[in-house]
């Protein structure tokens, strides 16, 4: 039997309200309007420093500081947090990213370190596991500012240990940006980390569908 957008709405409805309690708002856009919004450095301790201009569009941004001088080659150390425990961003990323659903993670990152680095992010569960990672090859060149995406897919995402894809963004609750120490690993040297911008953006398909419902019932309405 074919669908018809009757049906298809309905069945949208359904899901939506079946997952409402644990859907990300999305989309969704930490711009550090007006401070970090609870976010937290490498220590899970100290707020991001917060400034009011020079980010990506010459507006509010949020910083961390890392020193890899303890960090082995390879380590992939957690430097920007964003995590349910400390609700970052009032835990708007929080819950089922897969019922929107949403397409993208992507942020703006700019760094100090003087050499090129790589840039990876990690999604876990409110526990901290389990989680996925996934990795910017490309390198962010050192002073500018860089936007990274990755599919919200599990071609993008390498799992940590058995667990299905859908165990860590069925119920996601912390994001955490890094880097691969590279040349700098056991190197003393501060390196600042600002990063803007950290969205998640729905697929243009679930957009276009949830405008179609909504016009179907504006005109019902007329």
């Amino acid at each position: 039997m074919n669908a018809t957008p009757r049906t298809i709405c309905a069945t949208l409805a359904v899901a939506t309200l079946a997952g409402a309690a644990h859907a990300v708002v999305v989309p969704y856009t930490e711009e550090f309007a007006a401070d970090a919004a609870s976010w937290r450095q490498a220590d899970s301790l100290t707020p991001l420093a917060w400034s009011a201009a020079g980010g990506p569009d010459g507006g509010s941004f949020a910083s961390a500081t890392f020193n890899f001088v303890t960090t082995s080659p390879g380590a992939t150390p957690a430097i920007i947090r964003g995590q349910d425990s400390f609700d970052s961003s009032g835990d708007a990323f929080v819950g089922n990213w897969l019922s929107s659903p949403p397409s993208t993670l992507s942020f703006d990152i700019r760094h100090d370190a003087g050499v090129p680095m790589t840039i990876f992010a990690r999604v876990a569960t409110s526990a901290n596991f389990p989680g996925a990672g996934a990795i910017e090859f490309l390198p962010v060149p050192s002073g500018v500012w860089t936007t990274i995406s990755f599919a919200i897919e599990p071609g993008t995402w390498f799992m940590e240990g058995p667990f299905a894809f859908a165990s860590v963004f069925g119920s996601a609750g912390n994001i955490q940006i890094g880097a691969d120490p590279g040349a700098l690993a056991n190197v003393d040297q501060d390196v600042v980390f600002d990063v803007d911008k950290i969205t998640i953006t729905p697929t243009p398909g679930a957009l276009a569908l949830a405008g179609i419902c909504g016009l179907g019932v504006l005109r019902r309405r007329r």
